[in-house]
């Protein structure tokens, strides 16, 4: 796979990543108080990891040539970091 490609595929991700968050801020926003506050607290972690992602994303796609092979690796890590972010969220906020 090269560069365009995984940066292709990791902007997808994100984008479905982002579009489930907004779902869940509005859940949290009609929730009752008890609930609200356990909601922010997991959209809290989630927007972390998200910046996380995103910053990420972004070093990828200003380096180098050969750079980017090195930092994939680490984004590998990054992205698997917020798969299981979100996949803990998702029961939270799906139950």
């Amino acid at each position: 796979m090269n560069r365009d490609e995984y940066v292709a595929k990791m902007k997808a991700q994100l984008d479905q990543w982002n579009a489930e968050v907004a779902k869940w801020e509005a859940k949290a926003k009609a929730s009752q108080a008890d609930m609200k506050a356990q909601y922010e607290a997991q959209l809290e972690a989630l927007r972390s990891h998200r910046d996380e992602a995103m910053y990420t994303l972004h070093q990828l796609q200003v380096a180098s040539g050969g750079a980017w092979l090195d930092m994939m690796k680490g984004a590998d890590a990054a992205w698997k970091a917020m798969a299981e972010a979100f996949g803990k969220a998702r029961s939270h906020f799906e139950r």
